[in-house]
């Protein structure tokens, strides 16, 4: 009993000694309501923006230039050209914004979000880039679009920069470029925009979709790579590096995003290329990545990412989306193959 009298003589000393009655307690308040407003504000912002529908979203802009009526259909490039810039204008305008340069909170603290940016962000500068070399040009001595030669580059920037020029900024130019070629490819100006819906250009732009997702599928699945294997002093053998348990959430929701953009811009491909798929019997094919890649968009409904062994009591959502990742890849390289000899 005594030693508790001394503990509550203590805390008594304590409260006096801090004269935490006035100043002290509003603080401590507006303090707590800021991380409480802050925590909240957050989790807003790290919900996933909604799949939109290509077609009609390329249609709206259509109509917004005021060169689309009933009896006119849309261009032939112009429904993947405006995913492409519904792509970037989501990772701007959603709720929060651009957050992967964000220097304030609760930005600055989130990771989840920042990863899912920087896969979309990914998947459009690939495009962009498949754009300028080959769906505008129609062979490799043509020259280069006027508007796709700026806008590739501004897509490239450093997704990290807040200011002078900030990321935002610079894909707004992007953006800005991106649409005047669609103004041109759609005939608004005098200058008419050009896309070729060639099967070797949708096969060039596919094996560098491949090799991302197999980049992804490896990093999801090495979360759980013994460590005997993480290394190896043979030259001449394939070395893998686990993937850390901090990182593993970072990797599934960079693939998660990566695989959300791609949902849209093969459905807009097959569009596009839709005489072209189906004269190489290929329809089929684009169909079944899509399938795969719509898997990898389920609720996520643990609290977070959670890394158990393979077999394991607890589950491992990394090797749930290298499964899919996997699948979608293996059919893209059953399509590249239909494209070049179907």
């Amino acid at each position: 009993m005594s030693k508790i009298s001394e503990l509550i003589d203590k805390l008594q000393l304590f409260r006096t000694n801090t004269n935490f009655s006035g100043a002290g307690k509003t603080a401590l308040a507006v303090v707590l309501v800021l991380v409480i407003l802050l925590t909240i504000l957050g989790m807003y912002w790290s919900n996933e923006p909604d799949q939109f529908d290509v077609v009609a979203t390329a249609k709206e802009k259509a109509a917004e230039q005021g060169y689309l009526n009933n009896s006119k259909k849309l261009a032939v490039g112009y429904t993947t050209a405006s995913t492409l810039h519904s792509l970037v204008e989501t990772l701007l305008d959603k709720p929060g914004g651009f957050i992967t340069n964000d220097i304030m909170p609760p930005g600055v603290f989130m990771d989840n979000m920042p990863a899912w940016e920087f896969g979309v962000l990914v998947q459009a500068r690939d495009l962009a880039r498949a754009f300028r070399k080959e769906f505008s040009r129609s062979q490799s001595q043509s020259t280069e679009d006027v508007n796709l030669k700026i806008a590739e580059p501004q897509f490239n920037f450093d997704n990290k920069s807040w200011a002078f020029p900030s990321s935002e900024s610079e894909y707004r130019r992007g953006n800005k470029e991106l649409m005047e070629y669609l103004d041109r490819l759609a005939g608004a100006s005098g200058e008419k925009a050009q896309f070729y819906a060639r099967a070797d250009n949708l096969s060039d732009w596919l094996s560098d979709i491949s090799t991302r997702l197999g980049s992804l599928s490896q990093s999801l699945s090495a979360s759980v790579i013994s460590e005997d294997s993480e290394a190896t002093n043979d030259a001449n053998s394939r070395s893998y590096v686990r993937t850390p348990w901090t990182k593993i959430d970072d990797v599934f929701y960079e693939a998660r995003g990566a695989s959300w953009a791609l949902i849209h811009i093969l459905r807009a491909v097959e569009v596009d290329f839709y005489f072209t798929l189906e004269d190489k019997n290929a329809l089929v094919s684009l169909r079944q990545i899509i399938r795969e890649l719509e898997a990898t968009q389920e609720t996520v409904w643990a609290p977070m990412i959670l890394n158990g062994s393979g077999f394991g009591v607890l589950a491992n959502h990394s090797l749930v989306m290298a499964s899919y990742i996997s699948r979608a890849n293996a059919a893209i390289i059953d399509l590249r193959r239909l494209l070049e000899q179907g």
